[in-house]
């Protein structure tokens, strides 16, 4: 496999949430080019079969690896869990592939102060239960209890994030009795983080509530690292953001987490 550090990263989720996980890369990792997916011709993916996810990740994968990028990022808990496997045998040789839920789940059962853990996420997430083999793999001591959630995507993708209607459906979701005692919550979607004040909030600010956009923003770095293909050259590098249709709250999000104009291109898989 020859790759070369000065190729970019592609990123790509079923819509706008991979912007926390983006954003955490750009921030640990700022000499790397991104080129980022986001699929919202097709969001959200966690109401849709395994199947239909993993074609919509291949179609991707092939767009990002015709774009050359070094190394492919599945910033989407449900692609992750559903195409994970087919997206590095379609990759094997062209590039390298990391997915959301590995290191989180290894960050989590590492952590011998949380006996009880919680993970909300969509229907696809949840229903595959793949935190929950993960993370009692690691240490089979863990309580894991898990929640979906799907109401959460569609409010953060139409804007409804700090108002009364997302307090109410967090707060509805959250009062399950499922979570009850947790010592920490798993944001088991990219798109959460964008709520994680509220959710905090709910707990009184004395919940681990557990993102996992920093944790993959560091394993990203040492796979780039150990793969000798990480960026050092000094210079700002150009972002591309791609979508399969024009959302203005996907536009908006990007220029907040990119803290610059984001030029968006349609580009329909």
């Amino acid at each position: 496999m020859q790759l070369s550090s000065s190729q970019a990263i592609g990123i790509f989720d079923s819509g706008a949430g991979g912007l926390t996980v983006a954003s955490a890369v750009k921030k640990l990792l700022p000499n790397e080019k991104i080129i980022y997916f986001g699929d919202t011709a097709h969001l959200p993916y966690g109401d849709k079969s395994f199947e239909t996810v993993k074609k919509y990740a291949l179609r991707i994968t092939d767009f990002l690896l015709k774009k050359n990028c070094k190394l492919i990022l599945i910033a989407c808990n449900t692609a992750s869990a559903a195409a994970y496997e087919a997206v590095k045998e379609k990759v094997k040789g062209k590039a390298l592939v990391l997915n959301v839920i590995d290191p989180a789940t290894e960050f989590v059962a590492e952590k011998k102060d949380l006996k009880k853990v919680g993970v909300i996420g969509t229907k696809g997430t949840v229903s595959a239960g793949i935190y929950t083999k993960k993370i009692n793999h690691i240490n089979a001591e863990k309580e894991v209890v898990s929640l979906a959630t799907p109401l959460l995507v569609p409010l953060i993708e139409e804007g409804f994030i700090y108002d009364n209607i997302s307090n109410a459906v967090i707060k509805e979701y959250l009062s399950n009795k499922k979570l009850e005692n947790i010592d920490a919550l798993i944001l088991a979607c990219t798109h959460y983080p964008v709520i994680k004040n509220q959710i905090r909030k709910f707990y009184n600010f004395k919940t681990n509530v557990i993102d996992s956009s920093e944790v993959v923003a560091r394993k990203l770095k040492d796979v780039l690292s150990e793969n000798e293909i990480l960026n050092t050259e000094n210079k700002i590098p150009d972002h591309e953001f791609f979508v399969s249709d024009y959302t203005d709250f996907f536009e908006t999000l990007a220029e907040m987490f990119f803290d610059e104009k984001i030029k968006l291109q349609k580009k329909y898989l």
